[in-house]
């Protein structure tokens, strides 16, 4: 006995004009609904967004992980630091908290981050680290709510700087955007696309507002930090 045939159904269009003109609607409808999220990014971070030179001054900056290469911080993430350090030295933030992944031993971005710092010029005592900053979102809950920190400089590539100001300011940090310079490689343009996916869980965890993957008891470091630099 031979084997049954598969039939494909394919689709039908409506074939009325009502219907195509419904069809085309819902279509539209989807669209505005999926652009939404990147809609309320550009539009409520319009006036938050800044250059190294022109940022106001914060005592608190924040760096955000971007991954590491062989225990390292990676292209992404050393710009990132690179631009906190000048920030440091030019005395228009005094604290940075750099909040990245140690969820595995092998992996520790926060550790990276700060001996990569204290190479370039920022002493360790003005350094806090935030080991569970999971992702934006968690960073950001975690550095109003463990560290304390009540307004920030906000320090990550261009693609990305949005969707951290509109998260830390939905977290309860008043924040700065500072989008650092990126070459327009893969990696570039990936981020750029991963945004557009980002944005809808952003819009979600604002106005939900989650607890962090990890929150824990307050962190007194970023206080400690501050005071080290009046002595």
């Amino acid at each position: 006995m031979g084997l049954p045939r598969l039939t494909i159904r394919r689709p039908r269009l409506p074939r009325t004009r009502a219907g195509q003109r419904r069809a085309l609607q819902l279509l539209m409808l989807v669209c505005v609904l999926a652009l939404l999220p990147a809609t309320w990014l550009f539009v409520s971070t319009a006036d938050r967004l800044h250059t190294t030179a022109d940022v106001p001054r914060a005592k608190v900056a924040v760096v955000f992980g971007a991954g590491l290469w062989d225990g390292e911080p990676s292209p992404y993430l050393a710009h990132r630091l690179d631009a906190a350090a000048r920030l440091y030295r030019a005395g228009r933030i005094e604290v940075v908290l750099v909040t990245g992944d140690n969820s595995r031993a092998d992996y520790d971005e926060p550790d990276a981050m700060r001996a990569y710092l204290t190479r370039h010029g920022v002493p360790d005592k003005r350094i806090v680290s935030d080991y569970a900053g999971f992702d934006t979102w968690d960073s950001c809950v975690r550095a109003k709510k463990v560290f304390g920190v009540d307004r920030a400089v906000l320090i990550t590539q261009g693609f990305h700087v949005r969707r951290a100001v509109a998260l830390c300011q939905a977290a309860g940090v008043t924040s700065y955007g500072v989008g650092v310079a990126a070459k327009h490689d893969a990696t570039w343009y990936y981020g750029g696309a991963r945004e557009v996916a980002a944005a809808g869980k952003a819009a979600l965890d604002a106005l939900f507002q989650p607890d962090p993957t990890f929150l824990g008891p307050k962190e007194p470091g970023v206080a400690k930090a501050l005071a080290a630099g009046r002595e």
